[in-house]
């Protein structure tokens, strides 16, 4: 039975203030919150929405929250969840865009050294969290406006193509899985309509393809923000800490967001709870081409999950039961490691390590990230307190 959007609007607000630690971690408070304590849905059940959010490219734990949603209170509940679980990150992100912005020049702040060597850390953990279960059997400065734009694209292409590649390659070579030991798939009990569920899918691929063309042509800021944050938002599989490389190559060598700026924000979304995705909200504020601030912000916060859930939720039980649709996805994800992995050298470990002490610092957050599961928000608070004292100091991060 249907209930009432404002239950999955106050339940969502909650968990979007205190749920820390990351997509993984949100599935647990997820699982705890609507399998065990409210026996919204049944644990088969449960199992299978994370399936399909993690076969989406998107914020796989927001979608997840829009799946259940959807399926307590129909498309409101769908956008109440979304709404309860974003805001109270992306509200967080705009204020720290705000205080940086009135503080100037944070260039060769400790504490901002110290968030971007925690930056350092996190995303060195989540290649290395992502390469265990995902990557399968082993397989293996220009100068002007137009170079930068030309290098821009260049490593836009890059990327996307890499994933492509990994989900031919996927396809063709990696092994299928064994259909007697492939877990039963319990039907969802979500019901669209085919024909809103193909205009949904047609209406995502169109403004993929439409959008660059679109903005070239007008030379809007406004269109090139919407086109740059929807192609990440198209083309990131798995967890947050995914869209670095996306976002990065959209925002830092086009001279929209400096790269100190970026580490910075970067590092600050881990204390945050909620959705890393919010990040971008961070990002469309502390831009210097207008739109920025709140308006760069709302623009900013990624649309494409709403399109690709809709159009996918009719033909997913009969999708996730083909073997080939599994394989592309395990390619797709050991692509994704790889990009992860380029991101972490350049321009996260090139911008944050320049000293034995940094390093050091830098090492200290990641054990404590991995072998001492601290939490990420106190990692990030502590990196930024001790830089700050080792900057007092005297000492050279």
């Amino acid at each position: 039975m249907t209930r009432s959007p404002l239950e999955v609007l106050l339940i969502f607000l909650r968990l979007g203030c205190t749920s820390f630690g990351g997509p993984v971690a949100h599935i647990g408070y997820f699982r705890a919150e609507f399998v065990q304590r409210r026996n919204w849905v049944p644990e088969g059940s449960f199992a299978d929405l994370v399936a399909l959010c993690q076969f989406m490219p998107g914020p796989a734990s927001s979608q997840l929250g829009m799946s259940l949603g959807l399926l307590r209170a129909g498309p409101l509940g769908m956008l109440a969840a979304w709404i309860g679980f974003t805001l109270p990150s992306a509200l967080a992100m705009l204020a720290f865009a705000y205080g940086v912005e009135a503080i100037g020049d944070v260039s060769n702040a400790a504490w901002l050294k110290g968030l971007k060597l925690v930056a350092v850390a996190v995303v060195a953990q989540a290649v290395w969290a992502m390469a265990q279960p995902r990557t399968g059997p082993p397989s293996r400065h220009p100068r002007g406006r137009r170079c930068r734009a030309d290098a821009v694209d260049a490593q836009r292409a890059g990327q996307i193509a890499a994933i492509v590649l990994g989900a031919i390659v996927g396809f063709a070579v990696l092994p299928r899985p064994d259909p007697a030991t492939a877990p039963e798939h319990l039907p969802l009990g979500m019901r669209l309509h085919r024909g809103v569920a193909l205009a949904a899918l047609l209406l995502f691929v169109a403004l993929l393809l439409l959008l660059p063309p679109l903005a070239a042509v007008t030379g809007s800021q406004t269109l090139r923000l919407i086109e740059a944050f929807y192609r990440a938002g198209s083309l990131v599989f798995g967890g947050g800490h995914v869209v670095l490389p996306l976002l990065q190559a959209a925002v830092v060598p086009s001279g929209w967001v400096s790269n100190d700026a970026f580490l910075a924000g970067y590092g600050a979304a881990q204390a945050m709870p909620g959705p890393l995705f919010t990040f971008a909200a961070y990002l469309g504020a502390v831009m210097q081409p207008a739109p920025n601030g709140w308006l760069g912000a709302l623009v900013a916060i990624f649309a494409p999950s709403f399109l690709l859930f809709a159009g996918l939720i009719p033909f997913w039980d009969t999708l996730r039961r083909r073997q080939g649709a599994q394989a592309m996805l395990r390619g797709v994800n050991a692509a994704v490691v790889g990009v992860l992995l380029a991101a972490l050298y350049t321009p996260v470990w090139t911008a944050g390590v320049h000293t034995s002490a940094g390093f050091g610092l830098g090492l200290a957050a990641f054990l404590s990230l991995t072998m001492w599961d601290v939490s990420p928000w106190i990692v990030v608070i502590a990196g930024a307190l001790v830089a700050a004292g080792l900057g007092a100091l005297g000492v050279l991060l």
